[in-house]
């Protein structure tokens, strides 16, 4: 007999703009979400959290927790997530002793991943912040945590992580290019149930997001209202290629992270064009749907690209995106010149105009994708993630933190695989 199970997912990775929960009962691969909640976070959070980005950048775990604001962040972010749990539970008469576990992910802060570090020759890291034990604390609630450190470990990227899920989705949706719009864009082919291949492509919301931060009130392009009035701005896209091209022309499978797409180097370069705000917002959504379509021409060529692509995450509800990203897989939208016989290729492999559509699980897939997580460390299966099954190995993720009394210090703030992990390795 399937074990049913309900978990609770959260998903807060890269991007800023909003706490995501959605709580899922699962009977093997199916699942049935029963709720879900979603909580902007302040605009006072979402700095304090960019300048903690900034003040972490490639430092070890032991210098990070002599950073004087690191731990009054930390314990304010899994704070409020903690309130989210707890209102979500209590406004839709859950009881919290029906729920088997927390999936939570953490706050990614920097990314290292092996796909980049044997480029330069550092030590491949990640790092996220979330005391899975607070949480757990905090909520009553079981919580599987630091997703990401054990398939690093390994010596895989640890990210994206949503493959395996996707093909969970395709049993009921079926199979396709599933395509995510976060503040990091990733993809996974799915074929006869199984990933692929699963990789990041490029900055999605990063650069909309923090400039419509940046220079009004609201946290992103709500409905396209700044973008469409703006118009495409060449020289510009242009520029934000030349930029990021040594991630953008990186091999696939491959892991993204903000450190690596030059935001200020980007802003300056835009405010160096001289344009108007509407259209420098316009371009960075156009870029959004270029980037997207880019990384799809990286595809191995011996694998086959689906007919039906299937989008989910919050920036696919922005519409100069959406169109952008339909335009260039029709061969209508505009292409850099050094581009174009790379984007008539892929439409070549495609043979028809992939149909694009949004999926049902759309809006809280992120978030059910950890829940899914936690589901496979309860029973202490390998997540299968295509690079990592192709190589013949497998590795469990996660680790458990049970509600015990409050306790007045944590240990688990940063997860395991944070710089300079490779010098402690009896911890592992």
């Amino acid at each position: 007999m399937v074990k049913s199970y309900k978990i609770i997912g959260n998903m807060t990775g890269n991007s800023m703009d909003a706490i995501d929960l959605v709580l899922t009962e699962f009977k093997g691969d199916m699942m049935k979400d029963i709720c879900t909640y979603t909580k902007p976070y302040s605009k006072d959070m979402q700095e304090r959290v960019e300048e903690l980005r900034t003040s972490v950048y490639n430092k070890t775990k032991a210098e990070i927790e002599d950073i004087a604001a690191f731990s009054e962040i930390h314990d304010m972010y899994i704070r409020q997530i903690a309130d989210c749990i707890n209102e979500m539970c209590a406004v839709n008469n859950i009881d919290k002793k029906t729920i088997d576990a927390i999936g939570f992910h953490g706050k990614t802060l920097d990314h290292n991943p092996p796909s980049k570090a044997k480029n330069d020759g550092s030590e491949p890291y990640t790092l996220q912040i979330g005391s899975g034990q607070m949480l757990a604390d905090l909520t009553g609630i079981p919580v599987v945590y630091d997703f990401r450190s054990d398939p690093l470990i390994a010596g895989f990227d640890g990210a994206p992580l949503v493959p395996p899920h996707n093909a969970h989705i395709a049993a009921t949706e079926g199979d396709g290019c599933y395509y995510n719009g976060g503040n990091t864009s990733n993809f996974a082919i799915i074929s006869n149930g199984k990933a692929l291949l699963g990789a990041d492509a490029g900055p999605f919301n990063e650069y909309i997001d923090n400039y419509i931060r940046r220079y009004t009130d609201e946290s992103f392009d709500r409905d396209g209202m700044f973008g469409n009035s703006g118009e495409l701005n060449k020289e510009l896209l242009q520029t934000l290629f030349d930029i990021g091209r040594a991630y953008y022309e990186t091999p696939l499978p491959k892991s993204g992270d903000p450190a690596y797409y030059h935001k200020e180097e980007i802003f300056t370069a835009a405010a160096n064009c001289h344009l108007n705000f509407a259209d420098t917002v316009h371009t960075f959504e156009y870029f959004a749907a270029y980037i997207a379509v880019q990384a799809l021409a990286l595809v191995p060529q011996d694998i086959i690209l689906p007919p039906q692509i299937i989008l989910f995450g919050g920036g696919w509800k922005n519409p100069i995106v959406r169109r952008s990203f339909e335009d260039l897989l029709a061969g209508e939208g505009y292409v850099l010149p050094e581009h174009v016989a790379l984007f008539k290729n892929l439409q070549n492999r495609f043979k028809a105009v992939p149909k694009v559509k949004q999926s049902a699980f759309g809006d809280y897939m992120e978030a059910r994708l950890f829940a899914d997580l936690a589901r496979y460390k309860l029973e202490n299966k390998a997540w299968e993630i295509p690079e990592i099954r192709r190589a013949g190995k497998s590795v469990v993720c996660g680790k458990i933190a049970f509600p015990a009394d409050i306790k007045t210090k944590y240990d688990d703030k940063i997860n395991r695989a944070a710089k300079g992990w490779q010098h402690d390795l009896k911890q592992y």
